[in-house]
């Protein structure tokens, strides 16, 4: 958790193979779940989001998984520290 703009996008680009600038958001986690950053490319600089939880743990574990999608709704329940590993999406109609 010590790497700031320069060392995460450097991850993103050498270990993940994604690229940084794409418009994706980042996220990184320490090993023990109490620190979050998240890292993302607003076109015309990176922007970077740090939070450390005074209690508690945040719940995404992907230990098998070093690069996995979250859909919008999954970071904001990661941020509110819901688990969303036990939850079941109802079906909805998709357009398109």
């Amino acid at each position: 958790m010590r790497n700031g703009f320069d060392g995460l996008s450097g991850i993103i680009r050498n270990n993940l193979k994604k690229d940084p600038i794409s418009g994706d958001v980042f996220i990184f986690i320490n090993k023990t779940r109490t620190h979050i950053k998240l890292l993302y490319w607003d076109g015309d600089g990176f922007a970077l989001f740090y939070k450390r939880l005074e209690r508690g743990r945040y719940s995404f574990t992907a230990h098998n998984e070093p690069s996995k999608q979250l859909k919008r709704e999954e970071l904001m329940m990661l941020l509110e520290g819901l688990s969303f590993s036990n939850m079941r999406k109802k079906k909805r109609y998709k357009f398109g």
